[in-house]
This record gives structure tokens, C-alpha cells and sequence, in this order.
């Protein structure tokens, strides 16, 4: 066939992980590098619209105006999930260079070491601890200085907080009041305590892996980033893949892909697109007329993500939280800050504050963690395009998590048109354990706003407010509050059982040439924000291509 386009390999999706492995394969001269990405560039345009967009994602609090805007997002929403009661889950994924990273909240957190272990131990051999965490090293730029678990000159940037907040530090002491020891790097020899998040941010801007990896990368003549390219299918002949259809302001074009095809796209778009390329369960293929390459019954299954419910409180009128700052003249003096200094609240996450902690103290690792902030969300006034907006009175927010559900969802196509999104269930806290987890982190929550450090800033509960009290109502307002967090995975598993997906190699069991490498490929959900483990993914998988091995790496 005549092809519009040709390169050794082709990444599709340039997301979290796909930049990585466009950085990592370009350096390589000798090879073709070609990488298709839905959406648009990240970086400002001439478009006043599009500029907003972009400059929002460069901005670190601008996350909160991404969340819903179509320029830059999937926006893809659950199916009515059944096990709580009947909501349907917005689903934010980021559709522009730099995919989710260039929408995230930009915290950066590895999960446990025992959670790579426990990627070997369902025979992922390779993926360990000792095994990923030279890539993790390789990818960073820690600006507290290299250690034992910290490196320095990679390309991703991690800093601190550019500012702490009284509110904050009343949280610590509070935690550590609650028995949560402090910890100074939950990204170190241990994840369990509390302190302050690390960010992906460098001089109070994002650092995506667009930023840290494809932008450096553009300029070398054998790496094409070909934008605005919605990949309809990957193309086999036989069961070898050798290129990817895609569309392209309205028209159909292919690259051929003379080595290997790598789907980066993500937990939602990578099991949707080999179900579209005939790769996936042989009778939902058949359902909707997609001739099958391979039957392959685990792509879409093993869905996993992290199910958040926040406590909320409104502060004393004398305390002043971060929902103040938004507004009025103290905004504009932020603004000022930022301008000038890179500082402030310009440069905030969606939380200050990391806490991991234990459901029970029989427990080897903590299975809760805590996302915390200073500030309330407006449930009431969501403004224009679904962003986010704080309230006027001051505010806290004290969220859990379980760490590693059990509950699992699925994502299937709903027709053969790749424009049309997917059926994705969640199924959140449809696990007993999961439930029993959510609910002990709501009540050390509520332990932790008892404390002595935080009841004297506290004026009251907001929600769930202090009329519920039983477990029984602590769980339906488990079930109607929650949210996810952000943090799809698994829908590609690795590893070699009747379910898996892809090899330790990354390689799509049951055909040639197709790898796939991004968060999808995860078994099981780490103990923590999935980014930074996205990122080792891409970085492990671009010598799995090149047949390096972590002992291979330049000093």
C-alpha cells in the first residue's frame, strides 16, 4: 500500500509516557521517530481562545480552569455507576502535547516500593523496586539535591511547595497529634507520614513531559510530531502490525511503522484503540463489526482508579485560608507575586498537604492517603466550562483515599468510529474492602480536624456535616460525594496470566510489533498519584525498545 507517512517507529499518543519514549528513541540518529497526538500543541498560539487554553496549562493553578475545556480534554464521563447510586463520573484526560501531565495537579508521587514488587510477584519480572527505580532517578531533576532516592540533571523538574500556608502547618501537627509520623519525602526510604507534596514544577511553571522531554526533542530532524491526529486503527498485516490509520482535519492518512507501533494513550485510549485494530475480546469485536486480529479478552478489563471523598470545614472568621486569595485586591497582589517572583498562589496544586497512613495498624504499608488543602470548592457556582471555583468564606479540605481498590471497571467500545468515546465503568467501591477503607479514612479525617492544632482555626463541619455520624451514613455520602481522583489504570494489563495484555517487554501478547506503554499496562494501581510512575514507565519501556537494560544507562 502507499503510505502517507513512514518512520521506524510510531508512538500514538504523546502523553505522560509517549514523550518520554519520543525523547529516548529520537536521540537515537540513526532511527525514524514519528509520535501522533490528538489533540493540539500545548505552547500559546495566535488563536485568543487556544492562548487561554495553553497559557492555563503552563500556569500551575490553571489546572482548575482544563478541567472540562474541550481545546485541551477528552472529557470522557463514566457510565451510571450502579454501586453509587447512579452517578455518572466526569473523567478529565488530557488531549494535547504533553497528554495528562498537561492537565494534572502536578504531584509528584512514586507509590510504594512494595507496589513494584508486587508487579513481579504476578510475574512481571523486570519491575520490581531495585528494577524501575534507576528509571525513576533517570528522569529527574530534584531540586533538593541528589540522594539515595533522589537524582539531579534528568529532564522532569521536582521542587517543593513555593510557599507554605499556616493552615498547612497547623495540618502537620495536627496529623502528627493523630499519631501520622512527619515525613519530609514521602518519595524516599518510606512513603508513611505526613508533609508537603513534591510538584512537577520548574520556576513556578508546569513541567510536563512535553516541557521536560518532546519540546527539547523537536528540533532533531528525525523525530516527526504530527498533531491534530486522531489514530483510527493500527494496521496489521497478518498479525504483525506495520503502521497506524489516522484522521487528520477530516482526512484519512497512514504512517508506516517499519519496526514497532507503541500505543501511549493511556488507560482509556490505548484499550480503545486495539479493540478498534481487532485486538481485544473476540465477541465484543464481533458486536460491533471489527473483523478480529487476535482475541484477546483482557484488553479494556482490569480498570482500576483512585475514588476521593472530601471532608470539608469552614475555618474561623479571623483564619485565612487560600479561598480568600482568589479574589479582590489580595488576588491581584498575587498575581503580582507571581509575576515577579514565580511565587504564591499562582503556583498552587490542588493540595498542600500528603498524608499516608494505615486503615490498621496490622497493615505492612499505609492503604489510605490524604490529599489537603486550605480551600473549599463552590459545589454551587461551577464556573464556565466546568473550572473550578473556591468559596468566598475561608475553608479546608481533608480528602482520603484507598490506595490499591479492589473494585475493578472495564472499557469497550461502543461502535467501530474512533470519534466515538467508549463505554467506561468504574465501578467504585463495589469492593467490601474498599468500603471499609474509604470509611476509616473519613473517620481519622475527622480524628485529624479534632486535634488541637486545627479545632482551634475550626469553626465547623460543611460536609458531610456533623449530623452524620453512622457507618451507614458515612458510606451513602461516601457513595454520592466522591469523586475520582484521576488516576486510571490497568485497562492493558501486564503480565502473563489469561487476563494480561502485554508482556514484561510490553509487547500485545498474540501479535507482532505492537508494544504498549503507558499507564494502562499497570496490574495493579500504585500506592499513590500515577504521573511520576507513568513517566518510569516510558522511560523503562524506550530501553525495552532499544534493548538497553537499566545497567546500560550513562552515568
Amino acid at each position: 500500500m502507499a503510505w502517507d507517512l513512514v518512520a521506524d517507529y510510531v508512538i500514538v499518543g504523546a502523553g505522560s509516557a509517549g514523550c518520554v519514549i519520543a525523547n529516548r528513541l529520537s536521540a537515537e540518529r540513526s532511527l525514524q521517530v514519528a509520535i501522533l497526538e490528538a489533540g493540539g500543541d500545548d505552547r500559546p498560539t495566535r488563536n485568543l481562545s487556544q492562548f487561554m487554553s495553553n497559557l492555563m496549562i503552563h500556569v500551575p493553578v490553571g489546572y482548575a480552569r482544563n478541567l472540562k475545556n474541550p481545546q485541551v480534554n477528552w472529557n470522557y464521563e463514566t457510565e451510571a455507576d450502579a454501586s453509587c447510586g447512579g452517578r455518572v463520573f466526569s473523567w478529565p484526560r488530557g488531549k494535547v502535547l504533553g497528554g495528562s501531565s498537561s492537565l494534572n495537579a502536578m504531584l509528584y508521587v512514586r507509590g510504594q516500593h512494595a507496589d513494584y514488587d508486587g508487579w513481579r510477584q504476578l510475574g512481571c519480572e523486570g519491575w520490581g523496586w531495585d528494577d524501575v527505580k534507576p528509571y525513576f532517578l533517570r528522569a529527574q531533576h530534584q531540586e533538593r539535591g541528589a540522594s539515595d532516592f533522589h537524582a539531579i540533571g534528568g529532564p522532569l523538574n521536582v521542587s517543593d511547595v513555593t510557599e507554605t500556608h499556616p493552615v498547612s502547618d497547623a495540618v502537620i501537627e495536627a496529623c502528627v497529634s493523630a499519631g501520622i509520623p512527619r515525613n519530609t519525602d514521602i518519595n524516599g526510604g518510606e512513603q508513611e507520614g505526613v508533609g508537603y507534596y513534591q510538584l512537577t514544577v520548574k520556576n513556578g511553571q508546569r513541567c510536563s513531559t512535553a516541557v521536560a522531554y518532546l519540546h527539547p526533542a523537536m528540533s532533531r530532524s528525525n523525530l516527526q510530531v504530527v498533531t491534530e491526529a486522531l489514530a483510527s486503527r493500527v494496521i496489521f498485516e497478518g498479525k504483525r502490525a506495520v503502521g497506524v490509520e489516522f484522521i487528520q482535519n477530516g482526512v484519512t492518512k497512514t504512517i508506516q511503522a517499519r519496526r514497532e507501533v507503541i500505543l501511549s494513550g493511556g488507560a482509556v485510549n490505548s484499550p480503545q484503540l486495539l479493540q478498534l485494530s481487532g485486538v481485544g475480546p473476540g465477541a465484543l469485536l464481533a458486536e460491533h463489526g471489527v473483523p478480529v486480529v487476535h482475541d484477546l479478552p483482557g484488553v479494556g478489563e482490569n480498570l482500576q482508579d483512585h475514588y476521593l471523598v472530601a471532608l470539608t470545614y469552614r475555618l474561623k472568621p479571623h483564619v485565612l485560608s487560600v479561598n480568600e486569595l482568589t479574589r479582590g485586591l489580595r488576588f491581584v497582589g498575587e498575581t503580582v507575586k507571581y509575576l515577579t517572583q514565580r511565587k504564591g498562589l499562582l503556583t498552587l496544586s490542588a493540595a498542600h498537604i500528603a498524608a499516608f497512613c494505615k486503615s490498621r495498624p496490622d497493615l505492612a504499608t499505609p492503604d489510605i492517603q490524604f490529599h489537603i488543602l486550605p480551600a473549599t470548592t463552590d459545589v454551587s457556582n461551577v464556573g464556565e466550562g466546568g473550572a473550578m471555583e473556591l468559596e468566598r468564606a475561608p475553608g479546608l479540605t481533608i480528602a482520603p483515599c484507598q490506595v490499591r481498590p479492589e473494585s475493578r471497571g472495564h472499557v469497550r467500545i461502543k461502535s467501530p468510529d474512533p470519534r466515538v468515546h467508549p463505554s467506561i465503568v468504574a465501578n467504585y467501591l463495589s469492593d467490601p474492602l474498599d468500603r471499609e477503607v474509604i470509611l476509616a479514612g473519613l473517620k481519622l479525617g475527622r480524628a485529624i480536624a479534632e486535634q488541637p492544632a486545627l479545632a482551634d482555626l475550626i469553626d465547623h463541619e460543611t460536609l458531610p456535616g456533623p449530623a452524620v455520624k453512622t457507618k451507614a451514613a458515612l458510606l451513602a455520602y461516601a457513595k454520592m460525594a466522591g469523586q475520582t481522583l484521576y488516576h486510571p489504570v490497568g485497562a492493558c494489563a501486564m503480565g502473563r496470566g489469561p487476563g494480561a495484555v502485554v508482556d514484561p517487554q510490553l509487547r500485545v501478547h498474540g501479535v507482532e510489533g505492537l508494544r504498549v506503554a503507558d499507564a494502562s499496562i499497570m496490574p495493579r494501581l500504585v500506592s499513590g498519584n500515577t504521573n511520576a510512575p507513568s513517566i518510569m514507565i516510558g522511560e523503562k519501556a524506550s530501553d525495552l525498545i532499544l534493548g538497553k537494560t537499566a545497567s546500560s544507562m550513562a552515568a
